[in-house]
């Protein structure tokens, strides 16, 4: 992995349709929040969707500062930024301000991006059943930690008892900027003490019944 930093002077690293990861504000007021990168004007702005977070428009006021993350090319970009302007008709409009300096990062084989989002992690059988645990329960929350697209790592508090390494379960997470998978099977490939809680690598195993629900201005696709 190799780390990057350069001047803004061209505009490589955009792409109209890019799935964009925003960190609205600071200190207690930080939100975080997805939106799609609709166009831009060199050196001058950044125009993308008013994100929306828990059903609510997320405050935006000219001068907010706002952190960008995102992946283009193999490459994980971010960049600081601060709400030029907003618009809410026709279509509720951010203008972000054009980076001056952009850090870029050169991934790995299999893309790993920190996360912290919930996660439902549910344990099937080899036919798929739902199996549930002596105390009635099937299904566990936890935050994933990182996130790649060969599998991911999930912090719990608490593992169901028939839950253990080679155990298949199916996951059900949020992707920030891009929609809600569901229904996605993997295997837990270990599992590690992580304070008072324990830390689950889970290797993703796509069979073709795997749901996305894409969403993009606000609805879903």
């Amino acid at each position: 992995m190799m780390d990057r930093e350069y001047q803004a002077a061209q505009s490589s690293f955009l792409m109209v349709g890019l799935a964009l990861q925003l960190v609205i504000g600071s200190g207690q007021d930080k939100v975080n929040c997805g939106a799609t990168l609709l166009g831009w004007k060199e050196r001058a702005w950044l125009i993308c969707e008013w994100p929306f977070h828990f059903g609510q428009a997320v405050p935006c006021e000219a001068g907010t500062r706002c952190l960008i993350r995102y992946l283009v090319d193999g490459k994980l970009i971010g960049y600081e930024s601060e709400v030029r302007t907003t618009q809410t008709t026709p279509v509720p409009l951010l203008y972000l301000a054009f980076p001056q300096a952009v850090e870029e990062i050169h991934l790995r084989k299999h893309v790993r991006v920190s996360s912290n989002e919930p996660m439902l992690l549910t344990q099937v059988g080899r036919q798929g059943a739902m199996l549930v645990d002596p105390n009635g329960n099937s299904t566990i929350g936890g935050l994933v930690q990182d996130l790649s697209a060969a599998g991911c790592r999930v912090v719990v508090q608490q593992l169901c008892p028939t839950m253990h390494q080679g155990s298949t379960v199916q996951l059900e997470f949020e992707l920030i900027g891009i929609g809600h998978v569901s229904n996605l099977t993997g295997v837990i490939m270990n599992v590690a003490e992580q304070g008072n809680a324990k830390s689950i690598g889970v290797e993703f195993r796509f069979d073709g019944k795997e749901y996305i629900e894409y969403r993009g201005w606000g609805g879903t696709v």
